[in-house]
């Protein structure tokens, strides 16, 4: 079993990302998916019994290995240094709360700088878009939800994004 959790734990670090447990079994070589549940609670008990700063998560039926909360606070000197900007995260979150979005929208309320982030956002990979008459259609993509790990199907459902979406639409009527 021990090699069984050391494969299973080399595919969740490596992926940094949920994996449902059939891409999980998959990646892992385990074709067995009660054998394979049973070694993910045995793996997730392990890091609980070692007081680990790392922890493995399950949500539905998707798996992730983790950084504890409390130990988030040593990450975020690293991650304040990150590749977008707080006007641009401001901006993708308008996109993603909204979407699709149509580009004009977003820019009405995020001003003409959005097109610079819209840019950014797009040569980053977190943003598709199509034309769509004379404006665009903009839609987050999988490194988005990867990147913030968030789950497709709750973003919208999700009280802190629409906290946010709020927050970012009345400071940007501030403007």
């Amino acid at each position: 079993m021990q090699d069984a959790k050391n494969r299973i734990e080399a595919v969740l670090f490596t992926t940094g990302r949920f994996l449902k447990l059939e891409d999980l079994g998959k990646l892992a070589s385990i074709g067995s998916t009660g054998y394979l549940k049973q070694v993910l609670l045995d793996l997730k008990e392990d890091y609980e019994k070692k007081n680990s700063a790392l922890q493995i998560i399950n949500e539905k039926d998707s798996w992730r290995l983790n950084i504890r909360k409390e130990f988030l606070y040593l990450t975020e000197s690293l991650l304040s240094d990150a590749e977008l900007d707080k006007p641009t995260q401001e901006t993708l979150a308008i996109i993603a709360y909204r979407q699709p979005a149509v580009q004009s929208d977003v820019t009405h309320i995020r001003g003409n700088k959005s097109y610079d982030h819209i840019k950014k956002l797009k040569e980053e990979g977190f943003l598709t878009s199509e034309k769509f008459g004379r404006t665009r259609i903009l839609k987050v993509s999988q490194k988005f939800y990867d990147y913030f790990d968030v789950v497709e199907d709750s973003l919208k459902t999700s009280l802190d994004a629409k906290k946010l979406f709020e927050e970012v639409k009345k400071d940007s009527k501030d403007l």
